[in-house]
């Protein structure tokens, strides 16, 4: 089992918990890596990839938890990617340091139109000696939005706003408005506006099986797509 900083947080979450993790589908036997059903396995085809850019996820509370997340194909992809559980008020101090880090240029992942009037908003990765550091909120659309307004340590940082022209592909969770994307398939694209191509490409397919496979594994998938809301950023 290949390890990354999804695994530990999800293992460490698990730690946590006083009552077992009942997410859908809780009676289906999974892979306890990749969270798909045994059949529907995909650790055997992944192939990461290298990439100047990095990720640091900040996950809230249960969503490493759960099969339909896929801010973890990001880590499956990109083996240095970081993720953090949330907090409002203690944030782990490893996140603190990686965010100051001088080795980085940071950025927010998240809507322009959330932005208060003079934060930094851009459209692109700044073209500098230093690599991006993409930090994703990843969680349901009302926890992402909650901790984009209560993480008073990012609140310095510029906001990067991507505008995806193509219909989200991602079907696990519904989108409460048009323009919601899953937090995989924004990865790609910074990753593409940062010229890592290969990477770009690698998590796209990555996450294409991904979905396949996470539909084929649900009874009846055609018509029991429930709804529940969008991770998005």
């Amino acid at each position: 089992m290949t390890e990354n900083a999804v695994l530990r947080l999800r293992a460490e979450r698990l730690a946590r918990a006083t009552r077992p993790f009942l997410a859908r589908g809780n009676r289906i036997r999974r892979c306890q890596r990749c969270l798909l059903p045994l059949k529907q396995c995909l650790c055997e085809t992944l192939q990461p990839q290298n990439a100047r850019s990095r990720f640091c996820l900040v996950m809230f509370d249960t969503e490493p938890m759960k099969p339909s997340n896929t801010g973890r194909l990001i880590a499956d992809i990109l083996p240095d990617t970081e993720a953090f559980q949330w907090s409002r008020t203690e944030p782990p101090q490893a996140l603190l340091d990686l965010v100051s880090s001088p080795n980085y240029q940071p950025m927010v992942v998240f809507p322009a139109s959330y932005a208060n009037a003079g934060r930094e908003v851009l459209t692109t990765p700044p073209k500098t000696a230093k690599p991006p550091l993409f930090i994703m909120l990843d969680g349901t659309w009302t926890e992402a939005r909650k901790m984009f307004r209560k993480s008073p340590y990012l609140d310095q940082l510029p906001v990067i706003s991507v505008d995806l022209s193509i219909v989200s592909a991602y079907r696990l969770r519904e989108a409460h408005a048009d323009g919601q994307y899953c937090t995989a398939e924004v990865a790609a694209a910074l990753l593409a506006l940062a010229d890592d191509e290969h990477a770009a490409v690698g998590l796209t397919e990555h996450f294409t099986l991904f979905r396949e496979r996470y539909l084929a594994g649900k009874p009846h998938h055609q018509s029991s797509i429930t709804a529940a809301e969008t991770e998005s950023v």
